[in-house]
């Protein structure tokens, strides 16, 4: 139905996972993420597919970020701890799905929205897209393994800085990054182009993409097995801070 927060659609060997908010610039609640993992878990066994694609409804929002209005209510450690796990959670079902899961980047990719975005395979980014790890400005840090994915994509120099300085890049700029693997030519529409870069992929088989899925997700694992306490710990210490609140004031008082 056109007003679920995600759309699941099954075609032949390509599941694709639509995140349909766009009245909320495709805010990621947690009912929505929970939603996505299921459904990564419940196709993971389909022997036909070959890869999953998520994007976003709409021209201007990949996700741009959590929902606020209902992130706001979490102020004690222990309802921090249990958000970031619950995101997490549901980012790994995107990282530990055995074939590759590629992000169609309609537009902003914000937040929480840029740490899914992360948690994907592979990136194909519209022109006006952007990525932006924005959680420095709100004085908080990422909470669902975002920060960890950005450090494997570009190195720990990049990461840092794109981390801290909390800065939109422009597409353009994550393709030379490495964050985007594509993005559009002028005039070429998202799928069009997601359909042609995924081409050869669909002349592979499964088994093939399965097997060399493994070997990236296994790799992923490992590094996130020993850094994900340390990003937690950051995490609930920085949103529960005085100083996460103040800045979240702040921004919505320059809203008004």
């Amino acid at each position: 139905m056109a007003s679920d927060p995600l759309l699941v659609e099954l075609t032949g060997p390509v599941l694709r996972l639509t995140i349909n908010r766009p009245e909320k610039r495709n805010a990621l609640s947690l009912g929505l993420l929970d939603e996505l993992g299921e459904s990564l878990t419940q196709n993971a066994s389909n022997p036909d597919l070959k890869y999953a694609v998520i994007t976003a409804a709409g021209d201007r929002c990949f996700a741009a970020g959590g929902d606020l209005n209902e992130l706001d209510a979490i102020r004690s450690d222990s309802d921090a701890e249990a958000m970031s796990r619950r995101g997490r959670a549901a980012l790994d079902c995107v990282r530990a799905f055995p074939l590759p899961v590629i992000a169609g980047l309609n537009g902003l990719a914000l937040g929480g929205g840029a740490e899914l975005a992360l948690a994907c395979d592979l990136r194909v980014a519209a022109p006006n897209a952007e990525i932006g790890f924005l959680q420095g400005r709100l004085n908080v840090t990422t909470a669902w393994g975002g920060g960890i994915d950005l450090v494997a994509t570009v190195g720990m120099q990049a990461a840092l800085d794109l981390l801290v300085t909390a800065r939109r890049v422009p597409a353009g700029e994550a393709l030379s990054l490495g964050i985007v693997d594509r993005v559009c030519s002028a005039g070429q529409s998202l799928e069009d182009c997601l359909d042609d870069y995924l081409q050869v992929w669909r002349q592979r088989s499964p088994r093939v993409l399965r097997g060399y899925k493994a070997l990236i997700a296994g790799q992923r694992r490992a590094l996130h097995e020993r850094l994900m306490q340390v990003e937690q710990a950051h995490f609930v210490t920085t949103w529960t801070h005085d100083d996460h609140w103040a800045a979240l004031e702040q921004g919505n008082t320059e809203r008004q």
